[in-house]
């Protein structure tokens, strides 16, 4: 590419200029990378925690429902689970960060409702649904957070091979254009000087 430049004063401007574009370009795309970043790790850490939180509640929901299919049949089990209808109280909403789009579920949290009549369960199914739908709860948030997470680290991703392209192929590029235009023009500039300073000797001895 540097070989069919011609190294001129504004093929010289031009690659300063661009040599500047990419450098603010860079700055610009590594704070966005930080950004990101620290967005990410933050979602991380509150993901950590919720999952933590969820295996707990799962773990005593699984215990009790396990109670529930010796005590009173899993076939009776499954239709009080049939009776449950399906949750569509959550609204999907996107909030922007740094330009990226990301999920924010919107929803309020109900008491649970028994759908079944108590004459034909016990505690132990009671104690399970009570924490099937603390559940369903946190599985909103986690949703959110997870699939938050990963869009970040998409773009973190894509940020990255950006600024690294901008800092390894494009920055060089024009450093090393600027500085070869830049050495022939100083070059020429000398041998200007010199040419002068030559005619000027001549013109006095001829005067």
């Amino acid at each position: 590419m540097q070989e069919n430049i011609a190294p001129t004063k504004a093929n010289l401007m031009a690659a300063q200029a661009a040599l500047d574009f990419s450098k603010k370009g860079y700055e610009l795309l590594d704070k966005k990378r930080n950004v990101l970043i620290r967005e990410m790790m933050g979602l991380m850490d509150r993901a950590k925690e919720m999952q933590q939180k969820m295996r707990e509640i799962f773990k005593d929901a699984y215990e009790a429902l396990t109670m529930a299919n010796i005590t009173l049949g899993i076939n009776e089990v499954h239709e009080v689970a049939k009776s449950i209808p399906r949750a569509t109280e959550f609204t999907v909403l996107t909030h922007s960060v740094m330009g990226v789009e990301i999920p924010e579920i919107k929803y309020e949290k109900h008491d649970l409702e028994h759908y079944y009549s108590f004459y034909h369960t016990n505690t132990a199914l009671d104690v399970a649904l009570q924490k099937f739908h603390q559940v369903k709860y946190l599985l909103y948030e986690l949703a959110e957070v997870e699939d938050s997470v990963y869009k970040l680290a998409m773009e973190i991703k894509r940020t990255q091979k950006r600024a690294n392209a901008l800092q390894n192929i494009q920055i060089p590029k024009y450093e090393a254009l600027v500085k070869m235009i830049s050495e022939v023009l100083e070059e020429k500039e000398r041998e200007d000087f010199f040419r002068l300073k030559v005619l000027k000797k001549k013109k006095l001895r001829r005067a």
